[in-house]
């Protein structure tokens, strides 16, 4: 091996760039290297209905009333103030009178499921879907309830859903990491990577934010002039370099992270490249996505990426619909009819074509599709076309493992403003997604700042309506 003319620093930093802040999930879980050290060995706490997660997070507040949660009442008393339902709370202020759908809704399946036709692909899997129609939740601003639902809280800096599976479970695939994000074309949510953030845990466990096209992660490839046999070899003395100050100091967690990062992003150039390599599939899969069709076609590669994922073991997949404000999302404040009907047609085909994949590969029954907000929508106007914030009743359904396809739980009034039938908060949800998973979420506990923290923090209960 030639002389290196570099000292240690040097060598760091040249290795370094771009690989070390990886989300590293599946090996660090793997080794348990940054466990907390209140944490028992990472298994399920019981027989798990499923083994991964696909997160479908329609950012901007999906119209509860427009999709999947009809109210005739809406057309009997178009125009009127919304009376009844108490004092009626919004978030930009002027409030309209009732506004009915624009959209027509129908039963499917033997379940008699109805859904609009905004989703007239997703409606044919109607005996798949378990409705939750009486979802509520805290803030009626973007910025907390995006909080409450990937982590649990209205606050920055907690570990989101994805982050407490890899922490609980680790991953299925050391050569990837345990959590994967793709974002919208059009930009990212409010927050940006606390989203999928590993709050007050390690970094190992944050989601890993990868790209539909090119290289999957930034910087992730070296240098054209650093081949892949300089490359280990370089590493191989890095790593001796780093063992034997880790031997010294053996608890320097971050210095394990360092160690791990450079060794998982290696096997990444070769293996993250591949997973989401689309042009393996056959054009008759690629069509089921939509990738064949312009409208469809965005969403529908990342659908296809989430499939490719799951299927080579990693934990949890999320997809974002909607990036930026307003209209690039599904936040509707005016032209709902427009937009709404936008967002739908991008996402209904692709989201039809991922549960009937997963199905075809024997991969349905193993894998947790959500679909959700952050909240919904009011059954009033806001500047005529549009309808305002609402976290008081809103729908989110779940599909796929251990999951009661065709059923409905609770209900929200008769114009669809509040949850007032078995309701259920965002702690029940993330309680849910948690037990499918194996995972008790009272157990499922991290040592932080002097006591033991949950996802669902003193709150929280299954929703064992959903459970098949």
């Amino acid at each position: 091996m030639p002389a290196v003319a570099l000292n240690r620093r040097q060598l760091l930093q040249s290795l370094g760039g771009g690989l070390a802040n990886l989300g590293l999930a599946g090996v660090l879980a793997r080794d348990k290297m940054l466990a907390s050290p209140r944490m028992d060995e990472q298994r399920p706490h019981f027989e798990p209905k499923a083994k991964y997660v696909i997160s479908i997070f329609c950012y901007g507040g999906p119209s509860q009333v427009d999709t999947f949660d009809p109210k005739p009442d809406l057309d009997k008393y178009a125009g009127e103030a919304m009376s009844g339902v108490g004092d009626v709370v919004v978030s930009q202020g002027n409030p309209g009178g009732l506004m009915p759908s624009p959209w027509k809704f129908k039963k499917h399946g033997q379940s008699g499921l109805e859904v609009s036709e905004l989703f007239p692909h997703v409606a044919k899997h109607a005996d798949d879907l378990a409705v939750i129609r009486s979802m509520y939740a805290i803030s009626n601003d973007h910025g907390p309830a995006l909080y409450q639902m990937n982590t649990g809280t209205l606050l920055a800096g907690h570990p989101s859903v994805g982050s407490w599976l890899t922490y609980g479970l680790g991953s299925e695939n050391e050569n990837l990491p345990g959590f994967v994000v793709f974002t919208d074309h059009r930009g990212g949510p409010i927050n940006g990577q606390p989203n999928w953030g590993s709050g007050f845990m390690p970094a190992a466990f944050q989601g890993t934010q990868f790209r539909s096209t090119g290289d999957p992660i930034v910087d992730l490839k070296p240098p054209k002039e650093m081949g892949r046999e300089r490359q280990r070899k370089w590493l191989d003395l890095l790593q001796s370099f780093n063992r034997e100050h880790l031997e010294r100091n053996p608890e320097d967690t971050e210095l394990s992270a360092r160690i791990q990062s450079y060794e998982l992003a290696y096997r990444m150039q070769v293996h993250a490249t591949e997973a989401i390599d689309i042009s393996q599939e056959s054009a008759a899969t690629r069509k089921l996505y939509g990738l064949d069709q312009e409208h469809t076609q965005y969403f529908g590669r990342q659908a296809l990426m989430a499939r490719r994922l799951v299927e080579r073991g990693v934990r949890m997949v999320q997809l974002y619909s909607g990036g930026g404000n307003h209209e690039p999302t599904w936040d509707q404040h005016w032209s709902l009819q427009k937009f709404h009907g936008q967002h739908s047609a991008e996402t209904d085909l692709p989201i039809a074509g991922l549960i009937e994949d997963l199905k075809a590969r024997g991969l349905f029954e193993e894998t947790l599709i959500v679909w959700h907000g952050e909240f919904g929508r009011m059954p009033i106007s806001q500047r005529l076309d549009g309808r305002d914030h609402n976290p008081f009743g809103f729908t989110v359904w779940m599909a796929g493992g251990g999951v009661k396809g065709g059923s409905v739980v609770g209900a929200t009034d008769q114009f669809g403003y509040k949850a007032v039938e078995n309701r259920k908060s965002v702690y029940d949800f993330h309680a849910t997604i948690l037990h499918l998973m194996g995972l008790d979420h009272e157990r499922l506990t991290y040592h932080y700042n002097g006591r033991n923290m949950r996802l669902t923090d003193v709150h929280g209960n299954v929703i064992r309506e959903v459970l098949a």
